[in-house]
């Protein structure tokens, strides 16, 4: 692993430094901002749930279009224009002074941040690694598990000393200065994956076009599953001010288990990514659901503080394999000269799914529907996704 890292470390590193960053359009960092924004505008959980899951809709229907790009152009150039516009959303999002304003500003962060970055980072890793992908994706998603363990405890802090307006601006100079022009350097140049050693490559897949996909019904089974990480994670990243005031936690201690989370999640980021270079993506996808599925049980049913790390702990040991399979799974099964346009479609169902669990929650939280029932739900939602994985991945593996 030593040797891989140090040939290949400007490529991992650009990749690192786009998951890292993305961390501003992620919803457990947005998310910090949520009694602020609410306090505002005068909003309700689920009023503001609402909101955010209009903007994170009108994100997840452009990226298709958005998102095929990579295919088209250099990687650098598009993570240069993806970055600048995410300091464009952090500028937005400090000065909005009204509900469209607040839209708008959610909508670029979530397109430009949750979508864009990850979008550029896991379809260039996915071409520019063959033989070791898997752990090359796996190295690149560490980004987003730092940001995790990091940002909120230093948004947190910032927010105290100057509000949480003004902290968004430290947001953009963070992308201006540091993002921008590390990015541009490290990855100027484009790796190509035909110098691995050929022994190692395994047989590649035909390329599929967007409209093959489309018609294959492999595709949807697999993303029914993919979907429920995003769509569990951000609902509770979402309201974890509204949880932590129905168990009587502090916050500040939900806010330490995003690190315990991040241990987790970097530990079994690491060992999926050697995993799927050991046996493949598709016989490693009826494992990645079952820790998620425990992680909701945790979460609806224990009150003890102890709780918090527990569920995170899990929710770790599922986004690690998540974000190592989302990275690998795709071009192993459909090639990859339309990445691009394959992943931004993934990809915006992914945001779909992150878009309709703080919406959907939050209307139920008003309409006085039980959160620990909803928690509930979301574990029985994940044990049958995870069904539908193991019928999948034998399909697929038998081939």
């Amino acid at each position: 692993m030593g040797r891989f890292i140090a040939d290949n470390a400007r490529w991992l590193a650009g990749g690192f430094l786009l998951t890292l960053f993305s961390s501003f359009g992620q919803t457990f960092f947005i998310s910090l901002s949520n009694p602020g924004i609410r306090e505002a505008y005068g909003l309700t959980h689920g009023e503001f749930g609402g909101l955010y899951m209009l903007a994170t809709l009108g994100s997840a229907f452009t990226l298709p279009f958005l998102g095929r790009v990579i295919d088209r152009y250099r990687t650098t150039t598009v993570a240069a224009g993806t970055i600048a516009m995410l300091a464009v959303a952090t500028v937005a999002m400090g000065l909005s002074a009204s509900l469209p304003f607040l839209v708008l500003s959610l909508y670029l962060l979530r397109l430009f941040g949750q979508g864009m970055m990850t979008q550029t980072a896991l379809t260039a890793t996915g071409r520019w690694f063959a033989a070791n992908r898997g752990r090359a994706v796996s190295l690149v998603t560490l980004g987003q598990q730092a940001g995790e363990a990091s940002f909120p405890f230093l948004f947190v802090l910032v927010a105290g000393a100057i509000g949480w307006r003004q902290s968004w601006f430290t947001g953009t100079a963070a992308l201006l200065f540091v993002a921008l022009p590390a990015v541009w350097l490290l990855l100027r140049r484009d790796r190509i994956p035909l110098n691995d050693p050929v022994a190692k490559v395994r047989t590649v897949a035909r390329d599929w076009t967007l409209s093959e996909v489309l018609r294959d019904p492999n595709f949807y089974l697999i993303s029914a599953g993919v979907l429920a990480p995003p769509f569990v994670a951000t609902t509770i990243f979402f309201h974890q001010v509204y949880l932590t005031e129905l168990r009587g936690w502090p916050l500040t201690l939900f806010a330490a288990g995003f690190a315990v989370m991040s241990v987790a999640n970097v530990t079994f980021t690491l060992f999926s990514g050697w995993l799927i270079d050991r046996l493949s993506a598709a016989r490693v996808l009826p494992m990645f659901l079952l820790p998620l599925a425990a992680a909701s049980l945790i979460a609806a049913f224990v009150t003890a503080p102890w709780a918090i790390f527990a569920f995170m702990a899990l929710m770790g040991v599922s986004n690690g394999f998540s974000s190592t399979l989302s990275g690998a799974m795709w071009p192993e099964l459909y090639g990859t000269k339309h990445l691009g346009a394959i992943r931004s479609v993934v990809v915006a169902t992914m945001v779909f799914a992150s878009a309709a669990g703080p919406g959907l929650t939050g209307y139920l939280i008003d309409a006085g529907v039980d959160y620990d029932l909803q928690l509930a739900a979301m574990s029985v939602y994940a044990l049958v996704a995870a069904a539908g994985m193991w019928v999948v991945s034998r399909r697929i593996a038998g081939k």
